[in-house]
């Protein structure tokens, strides 16, 4: 009898203990609370001093706009290198670029180290035609050092209208001095996809960055390839020096060649960032083994191709280790006509990795080779009997040559008018002969079935 007298005693204190230890936890969650916002209005209060002592002393007057502008830049680009704010004009420029056309020199820049640096040159622009490369420090634009700049700065700089001219300063590894290269501004061409057949059976194709019409654009690829190739035995996707673009577009082309399953997950610190892209079933097949080319100038949008397809077995990923930048950011509009680039999120690949600051690895790994030196040894690498001056010709080689090159003609002259409709058959096939790369895309594709056993749906 004692011990059920005791009971009720212990249970209503500890149930009293349990209250306190709540409407305290509840209290000093609200002092924090007020004290975080305390602390808010300090700094809110701070700004607005300096703002009023830079309208009242500063040597010249000074736009408000402008000082909030750039008190808005400062407080953004102060988080990362992807965060910033965006003016009404630059805003503009932004809806337009990814709309698939703009001026300039046609590069992907970002802020590595706190120097401004090439992510990579955009195919077909007068930066790629430069010889501008993935990692390139630029140092100057104009004459006007790069350090401290942001990103929106720079990109101002190097914009402008078709024609003009711009001169950069850049450092690569392994040089011991700056060189100033000079390029004349142009319309960064629209199209995001380019493709030809490499021999009968196999195909390739070019993305070059992801626009709202990469989609479409990849889907016509696949359908010319298909039709010319009978059966397609196999497709090189190039991703290498694609900088990224629309999410959207990334996990429509990833969708195109697998029928379920999840894409690409991202993680933020607010639910309604939390987002998943699933695969839906579809109606064209591709029936075909896929290698996808990545580089260290594959980011973004292409990280997250290259990924989804490898964690679902659907290719096999050729080349350098990529990019490695794994973040969302979300443009949100302001009331005035400009915009916020904010940093909300981490993408994740099918199988759970981040991509951030670490990049997609190669399941083959294959560094590009300078095509010159490439030449210059494939020439004199071996010594043939065919390559010793005044060597006797084989004539029935010299009659089997002859028939392909008339041949070769006139096959070249029956397909050249269908060609040059098509802005996706523009392309310099040459310069594959000595890359790498390609060339060891190729050779897995003909030996698939021999060295593995992806998936095929």
């Amino acid at each position: 009898m004692k011990q059920r007298k005791l009971v009720f005693p212990v249970l209503v204190l500890v149930l009293g203990i349990f209250l306190l230890g709540t409407i305290l936890g509840r209290s000093l969650s609200a002092l924090n609370q007020n004290d975080q916002k305390k602390d808010i209005y300090e700094q809110l209060r701070l700004f607005s001093q300096v703002l009023d002592l830079v309208q009242r002393s500063y040597v010249k007057e000074v736009d408000p706009q402008e000082l909030i502008y750039g008190a808005i830049q400062g407080m953004l680009s102060n988080l990362d290198p992807h965060s910033s704010f965006l003016k009404p004009d630059d805003y503009k420029e932004l809806q337009i670029e990814t709309k698939g056309s703009f001026t300039g020199i046609g590069i992907e820049i970002t802020i590595r180290d706190g120097v401004l640096t090439v992510v990579a040159p955009i195919e077909g622009t007068p930066a790629w035609k430069a010889g501008l490369k993935p990692g390139d420090k630029i140092i100057k634009i104009n004459g006007k050092p790069t350090k401290g700049m942001s990103l929106l700065e720079a990109v101002k700089l190097l914009r402008g209208p078709k024609g003009t001219k711009v001169t950069i300063s850049i450092f690569r590894e392994g040089w011991n001095e700056l060189k100033e290269i000079t390029l004349v501004r142009d319309v960064i061409p629209i199209i995001s996809v380019r493709y030809f057949t490499i021999e009968p059976g196999y195909g390739y194709v070019r993305i070059s960055n992801f626009q709202e019409k990469t989609p479409k654009e990849l889907v016509k690829a696949l359908e010319a390839l298909e039709k010319e190739n009978k059966p397609l035995k196999g497709i090189i996707i190039d991703l290498r020096n694609n900088p990224g673009g629309l999410l959207n577009s990334a996990v429509r082309v990833a969708d195109e060649f697998i029928d379920q399953g999840l894409i690409v997950y991202t993680e933020g610190r607010i639910k309604q960032q939390n987002m998943r892209f699933e695969a839906t079933p579809n109606r064209r097949k591709h029936p075909y083994p896929i290698v996808v080319l990545v580089n260290e100038g594959s980011a973004s949008a292409s990280e997250i191709v290259a990924g989804d397809l490898q964690d679902h077995h659907r290719a096999l990923i050729v080349g350098m280790p990529t990019f490695g930048k794994g973040s969302v950011q979300t443009i949100i509009p302001l009331p005035d006509g400009s915009a916020v680039r904010l940093t909300t999120a981490q993408y994740f690949t099918p199988s759970g990795r981040s991509i951030q600051a670490k990049g997609i690895e190669p399941d083959i790994k294959v560094p590009f080779l300078d095509p010159e030196c490439l030449k210059k040894t494939t020439k004199h690498h071996v010594i043939r009997e065919k390559d010793l001056e005044k060597h006797l010709e084989n004539s029935e080689e010299i009659t089997k040559s002859k028939k392909k090159e008339t041949d070769a003609k006139n096959k070249q002259e029956k397909k050249k008018p269908a060609e040059e409709k098509s802005e996706g058959r523009k392309f310099d096939k040459e310069r594959f002969r000595y890359d790498s790369q390609f060339q060891e895309a190729l050779r897995v594709l003909k030996s698939w079935k021999a060295i593995t056993n992806l998936k095929i749906e």
